[in-house]
């Protein structure tokens, strides 16, 4: 059978439009198509590494400050903790010191009350005796107590040794003599003529009253003293009288 190249001819160039129609509107969109979708793919997939990659930054990121706010917290915490040490034994220094402040203020009061009980005791007592002591010699030696300290006086003037009188005369001003009641004349004579008879050669003597000897005499000379008085008694009494009462006086026990 003889080939019709006139239709082979036709045919073939029918295929080759329809392969140009084929590769003009159906392959290249498709390909067109298929290369957009493929490169929005690899864009979205590059998108989604970078936001990856950022999200790794930040958690990194995140993580070093959790670790730095952990530090920070630590670090306020000891800071407190060390301040409120310091605050709790600042706190109980102070007490302390309150406390020692108290005690002594405590013991300084009682001191003092101490001290003006014997006051009180030491003035009641020579109160007492003064006025004992006056109306038993008024009573039974028929003498007044003024009377009978001036014997007392001029009889000690009488027993004083050599050393004594020249240590006491040794000057060129009239002797002093001071008691604790106004002398009567009579009385002056009295120790008048006791210093006369114990020294001979003596300047004169004045007078002076001194009540807070506390019943007694006393004769300054030459920058020295001889005297007698109940005081020197009252004196003994009242460090008995003080020993006794430090003995009974409870003990401050401190807490």
């Amino acid at each position: 059978m003889p080939i019709d190249w006139f239709t082979v001819g036709a045919q073939l160039l029918n295929f080759l439009v329809l392969v140009w129609l084929l590769k003009r509107f159906l392959y290249g969109p498709i390909l067109d198509a298929i290369d957009k979708r493929e490169k929005r793919i690899a864009d979205e997939l590059a998108d989604a590494e970078t936001k990856r990659a950022e999200a790794e930054n930040e958690r990194e990121e995140y993580h070093t400050k959790i670790e730095g706010l952990d530090r920070q917290r630590d670090d306020l915490l000891a800071k407190a903790k060390d301040e409120a040490e310091d605050e709790r034994h600042k706190l109980m220094d102070e007490a302390r010191a309150e406390a020692d402040a108290v005690r002594a203020k405590r013991k300084e009061a009682l001191e003092h009350e101490h001290q003006k009980l014997m006051e009180k005791i030491a003035r009641r007592t020579r109160e007492e005796v003064f006025s004992i002591a006056r109306k038993t010699l008024g009573d039974l030696a028929g003498a007044s107590l003024e009377q009978r300290m001036c014997e007392v006086f001029a009889g000690r003037l009488h027993e004083l040794d050599d050393d004594a009188k020249m240590k006491l005369m040794n000057g060129g001003e009239p002797a002093l003599v001071r008691s604790a009641f106004h002398l009567t004349a009579e009385q002056e004579k009295v120790i008048q003529q006791a210093l006369s008879e114990t020294f001979p050669e003596h300047h004169g003597v004045r007078f002076e009253t001194k009540p807070d000897l506390v019943c007694g005499i006393e004769l300054l000379s030459n920058g020295k003293k001889l005297g007698w008085s109940i005081a020197d008694y009252l004196a003994s009494m009242e460090q008995s009288v003080g020993g006794l009462l430090e003995t009974k006086t409870p003990e401050t026990h401190e807490h």
